[in-house]
């Protein structure tokens, strides 16, 4: 899907056990959930359910649940890469 256009900020996020995921977080009030990769690359993804977020936090492997039920999926906007310390 192409990116977003709407107005976003960086969420108070966790780190998560993944090899390619290194942070989560998730504003249920504008539905948003935000990635951090281990390259330090943040995308938010718009229109995200509660319960999508739900799921990835749960999933055994996060990686493989992010990309069969949330990349390609939502629309998105890429944010810059993340400098110094992990977001949150």
């Amino acid at each position: 899907m192409p990116p977003a256009s709407l107005p976003l900020r960086l969420l108070n996020s966790h780190a998560v056990a993944s090899t390619s995921l290194a942070t989560v977080a998730y504003d249920a009030e504008r539905t948003v959930l935000q990635v951090e990769f281990r390259d330090r690359t943040v995308y938010q993804y718009i229109g995200v359910p509660s319960s999508t977020y739900q799921d990835l936090c749960q999933a055994e492997s996060k990686g493989v649940h992010f990309n069969e039920h949330i990349r390609d999926r939502f629309a998105y906007a890429k944010l810059s890469a993340v400098t110094g310390s992990s977001l949150g």
